[in-house]
């Protein structure tokens, strides 16, 4: 059996700082989803609808929810945890998520006013989350170890 060497982009589970950030997103993501679910912290619960507007249900008074609002959350998460194993993975996570989330903003501003598009749902409450997390996300996929890789690469060459 031929030996393998380990490549060099290859890296354990969330050990460069892009995959913990990956990792840590995927977890508030996963986190959010499961409370969207709890009794308490989503009130009222008997109002959480499938999707749509008539979801009355409001995770933590602030944030209209839904059962399809909180598999989105859960998947989302998920897929933080997933790709936590790959820093380019988890790179291009941030950053399409945070083009998905911003692309969300925008349906919101429009969806609010219009409960037969309002299918999420989403509130005027989650259009600026939506707006904060697809910055923030893009702005740490785009950012974070930046400098190590450029450090690495001239490093390498020399």
């Amino acid at each position: 059996m031929a030996d393998r060497t380990r490549d060099t982009h290859d890296t354990r589970y969330a050990e460069t700082a892009i995959q913990k950030t990956a990792l840590a997103v995927g977890i508030v993501f996963l986190i959010v989803g499961i409370a969207g679910f709890i009794p308490g912290l989503t009130h009222p619960i008997d109002q959480l609808d499938g999707a749509g507007a008539d979801s009355d249900a409001m995770l933590m008074g602030v944030f209209q929810v839904s059962v399809l609002h909180n598999i989105v959350h859960i998947l989302f998460g998920v897929a933080g945890l997933a790709v936590a194993a790959r820093a380019r993975a988890s790179r291009s996570y941030l950053i399409w998520g945070g083009a998905i989330y911003l692309v969300l903003f925008l349906y919101g501003l429009f969806a609010v006013n219009a409960p037969d598009a309002n299918f999420v749902p989403v509130n005027s409450a989650d259009n600026w989350l939506h707006l904060a997390l697809g910055v923030g996300m893009l702005a740490l996929g785009l950012l974070v170890d930046r400098n190590r890789n450029r450090t690495s690469a001239t490093r390498n060459a020399a």
